[in-house]
């Protein structure tokens, strides 16, 4: 499907719009009601087309977004276009999306997070913080991980909910990850409480950090 106009691509969204999926994704601030595995399936027919991909974005309708990043190329984008993309986004999924499967990717992904990481806006924020756990999963030489439990020991408590997410997500990853620092970190998130009474499903790990941490670190032992 190269060569798809940005008007067919728009079309094909709206011929899978629930109104009963858009009903529950409002409730976590997505305003699109197209099935993801739908949505998946069609980006795979579109295959990659970046072109299109700016202009799907250019639109401004969340589903539209969700597949301009499924069929852009990350490393095309230059720095300053990936700012103004994050920060004219509104909608958690695309937010989640545009950091996870375009700007981790992209050559210009540290710079991006040091410079979000100390943005004023929680939002912009959070983004950085999800790239700095990214790092200390994949690539901590050269982090100050006793500097981020610094801030996460400070600041954590009082964040707004995307941001405290966010910072959460680096304060487990750091205990599970690096076991000179699990027993503060676990400390930490024993003392902060933040998420400890998060609804859990069956079967799905607490995002309570202590209980996180001791649930991955028993996994990896039994691994």
């Amino acid at each position: 499907m190269t060569g798809t106009t940005v008007a067919q691509a728009v079309a094909e969204l709206a011929a899978l719009e629930d109104p009963k999926m858009r009903e529950a994704n409002e409730k976590h601030g997505d305003d699109h009601g197209v099935n993801l595995g739908k949505l998946r399936a069609l980006a795979k027919q579109l295959k990659t087309q970046q072109e299109l991909a700016r202009e799907l974005w250019a639109t401004d309708d969340t589903a539209a977004r969700l597949l301009a990043i499924l069929i852009c190329r990350p490393r095309a984008f230059e720095r300053d276009e990936l700012d103004t993309m994050l920060r004219e986004t509104r909608a958690p999924k695309v937010h989640d999306w545009l950091v996870n499967y375009v700007v981790k990717k992209n050559p210009h992904a540290e710079e991006l997070r040091l410079a979000w990481s100390a943005d004023p806006d929680p939002v912009v924020a959070s983004a950085g913080w999800a790239l700095t756990s990214e790092r200390v999963v994949k690539k901590p030489e050269g982090l100050d991980l006793a500097g981020l439990l610094d801030v996460v020991e400070a600041e954590m408590k009082d964040a707004p909910d995307r941001l405290q997410w966010a910072m959460n997500h680096c304060l487990a990853q750091i205990g599970i990850r690096h076991t000179e620092h699990r027993a503060r970190a676990i400390d930490i998130g024993e003392r902060l409480e933040v998420l400890k009474d998060y609804p859990t499903p069956p079967n799905c790990t607490s995002p309570f950090a202590p209980v996180w941490i001791a649930e991955m670190v028993r996994r990896q032992h039994e691994g």
